[in-house]
Parts: C-alpha cells; structure tokens; sequence
C-alpha cells in the first residue's frame, strides 16, 4: 500500500520517491489492463501510458481517495479508450490433446481459465471493469465507485449484471467439473 507521505514527497518533486511510487503501483495497473485489454502487450502498453500519465499529472492528486484508486482509475480509463479503438476479442489457445491424466486435468483448467478470460472480455465496458476491480483486485464497492466515478448502487448492479452474464457464458461449467 502507498503512503500518503510517498505522494507528498513525490508531488513536492522527489525524483527517488516518485520512482518508487510507480514501482510500487506497477504491478495492480498492469494486472488491471491485461484483464480489461486480454493480451500482454496491449496490456504492457497501457501500463506504460498510465505510468506516465500518473508521472506528469501527480500534482494534480488532491487526495480524495486513495492514490491506488485514482491510479486505478487512470488506467481503466486508458483501457476503455484502448478496447474501443480496437474493439478486438480475446484469442483462444488452440485445443491440445493430452497424454496423462495431469496434464488432461491442466488442460481442463487450461480451458476454463481462458473461457472465463473470454467471457469476462464479452462483458460491455463498465461491467468488465467493475468485475476486475472487484474480483482480480478485491476492490471494495467503494473503492470501485471512486475508480470508476460512479454512485455505489450503479457499481452494484454494474457486478449483478455481470456475474449473471457470466452464469450464462459460462453455463458448460458445472460444479464439481466441466460438463463437456
């Protein structure tokens, strides 16, 4: 977590804090564009574009909420902005055959995981990014409702309707194992 004295030092123009800010952020951004944008270099990009949007524009931090938070909301917008300019899905790993019974079990993990991935990417924009938020970065209602600028009710049903879309996506899936 970042300390409020990091951001004071790094708004007052510390070069070594501010490098350790963005050091210390890197990591939850990047998670959040790949889960938003699906693949590793459109998220590495993103990363890099919120890195240097939080770098110029730490002045602007009026401490409202948490710096994760308006970090968060950086590069969700960055996402967003990136997903419908591309407007691109998610490609599926080619089906592999396998030999013994771990690797058929990782398979099936394998295949659920980029399933969830492509089902969490067919969510509309607003619903993705409550979804990650909530569940990739255990954001809580709150907190989504700062990143995202939103009153906590539409956060609230933003996540309802999503893990009901995904219910249906993802309705192969049964407890217990895959229903193949």
């Amino acid at each position: 977590m970042v300390e409020a004295e990091w951001v004071k030092r790094a708004q007052a123009g510390d070069r070594e804090t501010m490098i350790r800010l963005l050091r210390e952020i890197e990591t939850p951004v990047y998670r959040t564009a790949y889960y938003l944008l699906g693949n590793e270099q459109d998220a590495l990009d993103a990363t890099q574009e919120a890195l240097l949007k939080i770098y110029h524009r730490i002045s602007t931090f009026q401490g409202q909420s948490r710096f994760e938070t308006w970090a968060q909301r950086i590069v969700t917008n960055i996402c967003i902005d990136q997903f419908r300019r591309k407007s691109k899905v998610v490609p599926m790993p080619e089906e592999m055959q396998p030999v013994d019974t771990e690797a058929e079990q990782a398979v099936h993990q394998s295949h659920f995981h980029s399933d969830l991935k492509m089902a969490i990417s067919q969510l509309p924009d607003q619903q993705r990014t409550a979804v990650v938020l909530r569940y990739v970065h255990d954001y809580s209602y709150q907190e989504i409702a700062e990143t995202m600028n939103l009153p906590i009710n539409t956060v609230k049903s933003h996540l309802f309707r999503a893990r009901k879309q995904l219910q249906e996506l993802l309705a192969e899936y049964k407890e217990g194992g895959v229903a193949r």
